[in-house]
């Protein structure tokens, strides 16, 4: 297949695949396909709730078409599948959509034809099992009727800096062939450029200790932020001054959620184990990060018993529910488990964030967030997600929410360590 031959799909319309969609769709024609039909209706409308895209940006892309129709998937011969790779309850990776997505594709693989993943995965998954369904429902053998190759996504959820087009890609194919084409394909809209890999293997390892490293480094700020709140020592205040040396990274302290950080190291130590290796370093750094929900409601309480706030029956604002700012991506959000220790205490919590779907937070946690939090009414506010609404209403305005007296925490850094009764 030469690239001038690409017919391309698209399948998953989410955080990464639409916006990889849209890039391509300035360029050449790309069908975007998704099984959620509300979703594909909202996008023919030139809409897009998750705010990655904005309406002048998916009119631009006047090639892209969109469909929820498996067999218009028949019309492609170069499928990129776009689908989250979640963990299940008990942090065990959950191929369920990769494999459902392999099935799709499957039924209308024909010779030739290409399928290309980025969802991330462990070393070995698109090989050992996702090619296997491929295989199983099209009838077609692997490398000699149809090929693979994997670019993993590194899309920034909320970053309009960062977008696809100025994110250097790696990519990798099959065979060398492959290889070669899939990452002309996408020279065709990353501006950045590419980094073909040596084999899909590598491909896959790499994109799984990116979000592992940040993962084990953020570990180590927590851990460090609870050594000095208990000496007295401001964490935000040993940062800047060890921030001043050239060498040392500017990680900061506090919840690790969304669909990266949080999850793809459980990726990586699934297989690990799977080949008779325990990690320790990456599953003590998990450990410590699931558990700063839990450390950060324990701190608070204690701060509103040492000023005789009485904690049962209390009224409690949380600010912020997306795990990450300026964006309204719930997925593995570890703000609930504030939320949900609080409760525990038998207090009333509040959530308020303008950024998330309301009937989303409830069907996803039980949570129904307030449309407006109410003024003079709380005796503890949680800063907990750093959306440009809050850094803008002050702490004056953050402040008259709450009665007199109550417990502000910062955990975001919004304010100053003058402004704010705790800190991370």
């Amino acid at each position: 297949m030469q690239i001038a031959d690409v017919k391309l799909a698209v399948v998953g319309l989410g955080y990464v695949g639409l916006p990889l969609a849209v890039e391509f769709g300035k360029k050449r024609p790309v069908l975007g396909f998704d099984i959620n039909v509300r979703r594909i209706a909202e996008l023919q409308q030139g809409k897009d709730h998750t705010r990655e895209v904005e309406p002048e940006e998916l009119a631009q892309a006047s090639h892209l078409s969109f469909t929820h129709t498996t067999s218009e998937l028949a019309k492609a011969n170069v499928f990129i599948v776009t689908v989250p790779t979640p963990i299940d309850d008990y942090k065990q990776p959950d191929l369920t959509p990769l494999v459902r997505a392999s099935e799709t594709i499957g039924k209308v693989l024909k010779r030739g034809d290409i399928v290309i993943y980025e969802s991330t995965v462990y070393p070995g998954a698109t090989e050992e099992d996702c090619v296997p369904v491929l295989e199983r429902v099209s009838g077609l053998k692997f490398n000699e009727d149809f090929y693979a190759g994997y670019s993993p996504e590194r899309i920034n959820p909320g970053d309009k800096q960062h977008r696809v087009a100025t994110i250097k890609k790696v990519t990798s194919g099959s065979t060398p062939e492959v290889a070669e084409l899939v990452d002309a394909l996408y020279r065709e809209i990353i501006v950045a450029g590419t980094h073909k890999a040596s084999s899909i293997r590598v491909a896959e390892a790499a994109k799984v200790i990116e979000n592992t490293q940040r993962d084990v480094n953020i570990a180590l700020i927590n851990e460090l932020a609870l050594i000095f709140n208990k000496m007295g020592i401001d964490t935000q205040a040993v940062l800047e001054a060890a921030g001043t040396k050239w060498n040392f990274l500017p990680f900061r302290p506090g919840l690790v959620g969304g669909h990266c950080i949080g999850v793809d190291p459980y990726y990586l130590t699934h297989k690990a184990q799977a080949i008779g290796y325990h990690p320790e370093i990456i599953l003590a750094g998990r450990r410590l990060n699931d558990s700063m929900g839990g450390y950060v409601a324990s701190q608070l309480i204690k701060a509103m018993t040492k000023r005789r706030i009485q904690v049962q029956d209390s009224r409690i604002l949380v600010m912020g529910l997306a795990f990450k700012e300026n964006c309204p991506d719930l997925r593995n959000t570890r703000v609930v488990d504030i939320v949900n220790e609080l409760s525990d205490y038998s207090t009333q919590v509040d959530v308020y964030d303008p950024w998330v779907d309301a009937d989303e937070a409830r069907e996803e946690y039980g949570i129904t967030p307030v449309k407006e939090p109410q003024q003079g009414a709380y005796d503890a506010i949680v800063l907990a997600v750093a959306h440009n609404e809050f850094v803008q209403m002050g702490v004056d305005k953050i402040r008259a929410l709450g009665k007199t007296p109550h417990v502000l925490y910062d955990l975001k850094y919004l304010l100053t360590a003058q402004e704010a009764d705790l800190r991370l």
